[in-house]
């Protein structure tokens, strides 16, 4: 083990203002959801995002979930989603009783195929959810023209593509409903923390509403309502603005927080091309039309047994690297509700070959350098190197 001080996956760090406005928001005496804070990171995001409008929720799990009941997901529906996502993306819709039609990402941005969505789509589909893996933009315009010849809701899953474009379009603001992620992990954090962004006007009120446990309360303290009461399906989904405090301070250094992921992102990009060809190693793809959030950056290794090799080394080093998600097709759950192993085979390639390189807006530049030298210094076995011609053609 190197005797440097050990460089970890993320470290989640201050922007400088956190905790004063934390102490602020207590002194307003409003430290419950929708305070002063809560408020002003919605505006922000209505202004910056161009859309509708922007509530806050206690995680982007909790976005997804009040994006089901907007979309009226019942028992029985079903909805198209990307095998290669994490759980929640497919948990907020089976739990209104949908199943989940598992579909095999791009073999260039790991993005939901949007050519392979069409042949799913039956009479009980209901939404398409995209997820912008990595913060590089899904192929929205065939997405969009799928879901509006079938009737269908677009959900952008949108946990990791904060500031992203697709077509000089903000993610998160193209399809009917957005989700932004506020983890200790993502390029803006408080923490636990997300967001629903509501690109339908008519939607609007009953985000509202079932934001606050289904009742029209927010109408209520807007004076449009004389009385408020239970109208609506909902749950507890506001964070306090102990939260939203935090967020904000982040939000107002968001440009210099995306210009550090940036130099970060183009520092592995850079120094690791050369290695990669000539190790069969992957690297991300970004399409021109697409302006990425820089949120993480991976490797796809030739096969487990490398990227397992991959992994240790860096540990001996110091340095903590990582996988990412198992193809739910082929997960305990997912093959309860209906998936079957070999149903998504990118998907389960990624899950054995994909890892992601340490990544965080406090990243020294010595500390990047380390990580790139060391792996520089692996070697892919020779007879392991054509494996990934499948994945990176």
């Amino acid at each position: 083990m190197s005797s440097s001080s050990p460089i970890p996956f993320n470290r989640p760090s201050l922007t400088g203002k956190e905790t004063k406005y934390i102490e602020d928001a207590i002194k307003r005496c409003h430290a419950s959801g929708d305070g002063f804070y809560t408020k002003s990171c919605h505006s922000f995001f209505e202004e910056k995002l161009g859309i509708k409008k922007a509530l806050l929720t206690t995680s982007c799990t909790h976005a997804l979930e009040m994006a089901a009941i907007l979309c009226d997901v019942e028992e029985g529906d079903e909805v198209i989603v990307p095998s290669y996502t994490f759980t929640s993306t497919v948990n907020a819709f089976v739990l209104r009783g949908a199943n989940p039609i598992f579909c095999d990402v791009r073999p260039d941005t790991l993005n939901l195929d949007d050519t392979k969505i069409e042949r799913l789509v039956t009479s009980r589909t209901k939404v398409i959810v995209p997820v912008h893996y990595a913060g590089v933009a899904c192929e929205m315009d065939s997405i969009l023209k799928i879901a509006k010849k079938h009737g269908l809701y677009v959900v952008e899953d949108n946990a990791q593509g904060i500031f992203g474009k697709y077509k000089g379009r903000s993610l998160g603001s193209i399809g009917d409903l957005g989700t932004l992620s506020f983890h200790e992990t993502k390029n803006i954090n408080c923490g636990e923390g997300g967001a629903l962004l509501i690109n339908k006007a008519e939607m609007v009120q009953r985000a509202e509403v079932i934001r606050e446990k289904g009742t029209n309360r927010s109408q209520f303290f807007r004076g449009e309502v004389d009385k408020y009461g239970w109208v609506d399906l909902g749950s507890s989904f506001l964070p306090s603005d102990i939260l939203a405090a935090y967020l904000w301070a982040q939000l107002e250094r968001w440009q210099s927080i995306q210009s550090k992921r940036r130099e970060i992102w183009e520092g592995y990009q850079q120094n690791l091309t050369n290695w990669a060809l000539n190790q069969g190693v992957r690297l991300p793809v970004i399409p021109a039309h697409v302006e990425q959030s820089f949120h993480l950056f991976y490797l796809i290794l030739p096969s487990l047994e490398e990227r397992s090799r991959f992994i240790a080394h860096l540990r001996e080093q110091g340095i903590h690297a990582v996988f990412h998600y198992q193809a739910l097709n082929s997960s305990p759950m997912g093959l309860k509700l209906g998936g079957r192993k070999g149903q998504c085979p990118i998907s389960e390639k990624l899950s054995d070959q994909l890892v992601r390189l340490p990544l965080y807006n406090s990243m020294t530049e010595e500390e990047q350098w380390r990580v790139i030298d060391a792996v520089l210094a692996f070697q892919v076995r020779s007879s392991e190197k054509a494996k990934t011609e499948s994945l990176a053609a």
